[in-house]
């Protein structure tokens, strides 16, 4: 990419979450002027922290792949990563555990990966190899082409890549649902649940999503799963201070009003009452809070934004005043009935005998806890917000929370708990504008999802463009900095 735009320009942002922090890095690298515009005292949005009585929790994203699309970023501005930025592969990916004793870790190596669930549930090694081989060969053939590129743009379909990729179609699992696609690769019923998991990954029902959605298992297993020195927040962190250095402007505590249409094109934001002129406008924000509070006079897209909504979450951050040893960074406690947990979701409601997610940064970083104590990030999937009795739900749920962890790990986890905080759907929504609490905008159960997300510009306004979680390629940190990257490209490809 080259440091200097032909033509310099002044870009608004609306957002500094981590898509709006990459788009600002991409842009200011190319010469143009950015301003950010965020509603929080900080940066990152879903990506951010908080400490509580000693304890430091990452407040959202706890699972970091895909690291070259930070690196990258550094690269483009001129600058390197080292002192600044640091990584490490994690030996052990995540932790399962089942009601009836069953243990099994996930390698991130993946002979070591199957040589345990060869060990522990009695399934060959090759037939792991075999269904990770499956998913590096759909994502070879699709995901660089439709992760990385428009699939609003004509240029996108008429290479001739895409055009291998489509007679291809067939192979795909297109026309299929995931767990069909784990039930033919794996057939053992512990290790179809475990790789079934990875639908929630973008807030689907893996009894539904499309079976393409097998390719995410490559993520993790055979690029790698990370953890950034200093937890999750280091990576907003490196990205805002980059940023920063490229000249951006960043203005907290000012959410933006209106976006300023003047004769089919994006002129402005409008800030406490204020109109700031851009040549260029990046929206960040959740597309249907874009539409609905910040374009309330322009035709907004009814299909799209009526989509399905993807799963949220209620998180417990807890402070635990004991260690736990056979726990990791990453802990699955499994449901017993994995289908009729994700039925449940569907129908707006929580199961009884959730999935419980424990994230541990104390494991890799002593000092996110008091000595002796670890930090619990306790995450169940839950539905979006649709007018349920939260308060009644959420005491529920803690309890059945309480009570599994506790069954399977063979301790009272009440007794344990020195402090808490809580994050529900409605302050997902009012603290990240994500819109009903959703955490990756519309869900991916049929398989045309991927295709009705919004795309990263606009068709009817001019010089206006989407990035994050809310529009495509879709939600999680790798895909937002993907849209960063195809924003990037829009604007330039317009300016030529």
């Amino acid at each position: 990419m080259k440091n200097q735009a032909q033509r310099k320009e002044r870009i608004g942002i609306v957002g500094a979450g981590i898509a709006g922090l990459a788009s600002a890095v991409r842009l200011a690298s190319r010469g143009h002027e950015v301003e950010v515009f965020e509603a929080n005292p900080y940066p990152g949005g879903k990506l951010s922290q908080f400490e509580l009585q000693g304890y430091r929790f990452d407040a959202g994203p706890s699972l970091f792949t895909m690291p070259q699309y930070v690196d990258e970023l550094f690269r483009i501005a001129g600058a390197s990563p080292q002192g600044r930025f640091a990584y490490e592969r994690l030996p052990v990916v995540c932790h399962y555990f089942w009601e009836d004793g069953t243990q099994l870790l996930a390698h991130g190596d993946r002979d070591a990966f199957g040589q345990e669930v060869e060990e522990k549930l009695g399934v060959p090694a090759q037939r792991v190899a075999s269904a990770l081989d499956d998913s590096a060969h759909k994502y070879e053939l699709t995901g660089r082409i439709f992760l990385e590129k428009s699939l609003h743009k004509l240029n996108t379909w008429t290479n001739w890549k895409v055009a291998k990729a489509m007679m291809k179609i067939p192979g795909l699992d297109l026309f299929t649902s995931m767990n069909r696609v784990n039930e033919r690769n794996l057939k053992h019923p512990k290790l179809v649940q475990l790789f079934n998991r990875f639908a929630t990954y973008n807030g689907s029902n893996p009894y539904k999503a499309p079976g393409l959605l097998s390719i995410i298992p490559h993520f993790e297993h055979q690029i790698g799963a990370y953890f950034p020195k200093g937890g999750m927040n280091a990576i907003t962190q490196a990205v805002y201070e980059l940023a920063r250095e490229k000249g951006v402007r960043f203005h907290f505590e000012q959410p933006v009003e209106r976006i300023q249409v003047e004769d089919g094109r994006a002129r402005g934001l409008q800030v406490n009452g204020e109109l700031h002129r851009y040549d260029r406008v990046v929206s960040n924000m959740d597309v249907f809070f874009t539409y609905k509070k910040l374009l309330p006079d322009q035709p907004h897209p009814k299909r799209t934004l009526s989509q399905q909504k993807s799963t949220s979450a209620l998180i417990f951050y807890w402070g635990i005043k004991r260690q736990f040893p056979e726990l990791g960074l990453h802990n699955i406690l499994f449901s017993e009935d994995y289908r009729t947990e994700f039925d449940h979701l569907e129908n707006g409601k929580i199961y009884e005998d959730p999935t419980v997610y424990i994230n541990i940064t104390q494991k890799l970083e002593p000092g996110d806890a008091p000595e002796g104590h670890e930090n619990w990030f306790t995450m169940i999937n839950v539905p979006y917000d649709d007018g349920q009795e939260w308060d009644e739900l959420i005491g529920w749920a803690r309890e059945r929370i309480i009570e599994k962890v506790s069954r399977m790990l063979g301790a009272d986890i009440r007794a344990l708990i020195t402090c808490e905080e809580i994050l529900e759907p409605r302050t997902i929504q009012s603290r990240t504008a994500s819109h009903l609490g959703s955490l990756y905008g519309t869900s991916s159960n049929n398989r045309t999802a991927a295709f009705m997300r919004h795309a990263n510009f606009s068709s009817r306004i001019k010089n206006l463009y989407f990035c994050g979680g809310s529009v495509h390629p879709g939600g999680g940190i790798p895909l937002c900095m993907l849209s960063a990257k195809i924003v990037d490209e829009i604007i330039h490809e317009n300016q030529n």
